[in-house]
């Protein structure tokens, strides 16, 4: 089988902070809008991405005292059979048990607030979830999805 010719990408860093949560989003809903997407399709990447960014500001660099190295860095490729990857990266602390991590419920953070409900949200979300991170040195997520419309015609 043909593998997917690069159509399209995008990479931009951004400062770990939440008011950035939102611009991703956007940013992100922007560079799919080429493929004509449904609003389901739409409202799925935005969510998983929101999640992937958020579990970035919240747990990623909750030891680091430098505001300046509280990166996140987003990746995204569009091919040409309409397959979106998105990958959000951030350079923190790492997952130790990433398996542990993708349980449902399950949170790194002993706050109250957390549901521990983000992977299962980005799994819900994409066709396919990969989270790749080694404690100390950081966590990559990459969440594809197809796109219908675009799907379809290829």
């Amino acid at each position: 089988m043909k593998k997917d010719v690069l159509q399209n990408y995008l990479k931009i860093t951004i400062p770990a902070k939440s008011m950035n949560e939102a611009l991703s989003r956007s940013v992100i809903s922007a560079f799919i809008s080429q493929l004509d997407p449904t609003i389901e399709e739409l409202c799925d990447l935005k969510t998983a991405v929101s999640e992937a960014v958020t579990n970035c500001i919240v747990h990623a660099y909750r030891d680091e005292a430098d505001e300046g190295k509280k990166l996140i860095y987003i990746t995204a490729d569009i091919t040409k059979g309409g397959a979106v990857t998105i990958r959000i990266r951030d350079k923190g602390c790492g997952i130790s048990d990433i398996e542990k991590a993708l349980t449902p419920m399950y949170s790194g953070s002993s706050s109250e607030e957390r549901s521990g409900m983000g992977f299962s949200i980005m799994q819900v979300f994409s066709d396919k979830l990969t989270v790749r991170s080694k404690p100390g040195k950081g966590t990559t997520v990459s969440i594809s999805k197809h796109i219908g419309k675009a799907y379809a015609e290829n």
